[in-house]
């Protein structure tokens, strides 16, 4: 049911003889009077503009579709339509309703464009320390970014979920819906993660549009990755304690084109550091128009 409480009102409120009365948290209101409040809202915010119409068409169509389902009689003034419902995975009847500010809309205002760069490799390959060192100088030059490590956020959205092939799907599947969330906000969003699966990746690029996302495969021997042993995993892998850890006795599969690849050596055979990595990943930023709001 839709309920009135869509902005907040005193209790009760009178507007040029139209008398409206909120009722307490949690209670619905009936359809005849939310719609009510729909067409004299507007008056009561006069600076809302087209923004505040497209929100409010929103709602009078889900509402003329609750009265069409409670068999209520139209109310004067409202616009009254339907919509079809559909089921998507375990949820039923539900509808996709578009924000009334598009992304370009906001990609605008913080002059630049939305994206996931999509960090992938072995344990140890330094995924982390470039997205944070990358995610530093993006905020020297005022850029707005989040960035989502695998280990921090399985400390809470996927802490009930292991490192078998199915839970590690799922971690990612539940990333990648967030990621997306914050690259149509027009956030720059670098995200962390081994993802081992070829195909779990390409699912989540699958959900955003062409060109929001940015696989960067870190590529480093796993020799390297096992002499670096951060967090001493390997060394619990090699003496069986830990089972499934990736590239020891579970797989990692190598991205076939990724947009970035970040070699861990350079041409005369030098290591390369984090602030390089992080200064390569800028320019490719910069060159691709990421770094440039819509105009």
């Amino acid at each position: 049911l839709v309920t009135a409480a869509v902005c907040p009102l005193p209790r009760e409120s009178t507007l040029q003889g139209v008398r409206l009365t909120r009722r307490p948290r949690g209670r619905t209101q009936h359809r005849e009077n939310s719609v009510s409040m729909f067409s004299v809202l507007p008056r009561l915010l006069p600076r809302a503009g087209a923004a505040w119409g497209a929100c409010v068409a929103q709602q009078q169509a889900g509402l003329g579709l609750l009265g069409s389902q409670l068999g209520g009689s139209s109310t004067s003034g409202a616009v009254m339509s339907t919509f079809t419902a559909y089921d998507v995975g375990q949820s039923s009847n539900i509808k996709w309703h578009e924000g009334a500010v598009p992304t370009a809309e906001k990609e605008k205002l913080l002059g630049q464009k939305g994206a996931v760069l999509w960090f992938t490799g072995l344990s140890g390959s330094g995924k982390s320390t470039v997205a944070c060192t990358l995610e530093h100088a993006l905020a020297a030059r005022g850029r707005a970014t989040t960035l989502l490590d695998g280990d921090n956020i399985r400390h809470g959205l996927n802490k009930n979920l292991g490192f078998s092939a199915e839970d590690r799907a799922e971690n990612i599947r539940r990333i990648g819906e967030v990621s997306k969330l914050f690259a149509d906000a027009g956030i720059i969003t670098l995200v962390s993660f081994i993802s081992p699966y070829k195909r779990d990746r390409d699912s989540v690029r699958a959900r955003l549009d062409p060109g929001k996302f940015v696989e960067v495969y870190m590529k480093v021997p796993i020799e390297i990755c096992e002499q670096r042993d951060p967090k001493g995993l390997y060394k619990k892998a090699r003496a069986g304690l830990i089972k499934g850890f990736t590239g020891i006795d579970d797989p990692y599969e190598e991205p076939d084109a990724a947009e970035v690849v970040m070699d861990a050596y350079d041409a005369q055979g030098k290591q390369r550091s984090p602030e390089v990595l992080a200064a390569e990943l800028i320019n490719f930023l910069e060159a691709k128009g990421y770094l440039e709001g819509h105009n």
